[in-house]
């Protein structure tokens, strides 16, 4: 049972904001004419866990610091033509940092993809802290853990994750924190949220924001 809460741990893509098709146009950009032919979302997306770089690695090792390159230049390039943050979310932050509740993001985005959304969002001023990806595989449950240590004078019983995957869940079980999954993404898959058994389940941005705002009086 949930009941105060101090600080808040957002995801970025698809919790934040829509930002997935995007990922996933800009690795097709800059994979497929490394490797002459056509890569599916599906192939794309059994790749996500790692950061960017990762997903290069194992898609196109041979192509490596070229295929990295490519992505970053073209997820900024493309990133002007994909949705602004989820309609809600800005105001949501801000009323959080007016009331002094803690907010940090722990994304598996590279640092340098989740710069250029950031300043495209104009958004970085609302996290305490940033935690980005790594090459190598997920490290959200680590990331969460380093926030928790960070903040002495809070319980973990006081804070919660928000994020749009079954990776999300996961990642928040093993660090000890409360998990709200965000069900309002058109790529979000709820069923199998829902399966992972969260804390609680939102399809809407307003709805979490209504249930958040009580939780933080």
């Amino acid at each position: 049972m949930i009941s105060k809460i101090k600080a808040v741990i957002f995801d970025l893509d698809g919790t934040l904001a829509d930002t997935l098709p995007l990922c996933i146009e800009a690795f097709r950009h800059s994979v497929q004419p490394l490797i002459n032919r056509s890569v599916s979302d599906s192939e794309i997306i059994s790749t996500f866990g790692p950061s960017e770089e990762g997903t290069i690695m194992a898609l196109i090792p041979d192509h490596y610091e070229k295929g990295v390159a490519d992505y970053l230049y073209h997820y900024e390039r493309l990133h002007p033509n994909f949705p602004v943050p989820f309609d809600g979310i800005e105001e949501l932050l801000a009323i959080l940092k007016n009331r002094g509740v803690r907010i940090a993001m722990v994304t598996g985005k590279g640092q340098k993809s989740a710069d250029v959304s950031l300043n495209h969002f104009k958004m970085r001023h609302f996290f305490e802290v940033i935690e980005t990806g790594s090459p190598k595989g997920s490290r959200k449950a680590e990331a969460i853990k380093l926030l928790l240590d960070g903040w002495s004078d809070i319980e973990k019983e006081e804070v919660i994750y928000v994020g749009d995957a079954p990776s999300d869940i996961t990642a928040s079980r093993a660090a000890g924190v409360a998990v709200i999954a965000a069900a309002w993404a058109e790529t979000t898959e709820a069923e199998k949220l829902i399966e992972l058994e969260p804390d609680e389940v939102f399809y809407t941005v307003a709805n979490f924001s209504s249930w958040l705002l009580r939780k933080i009086d």
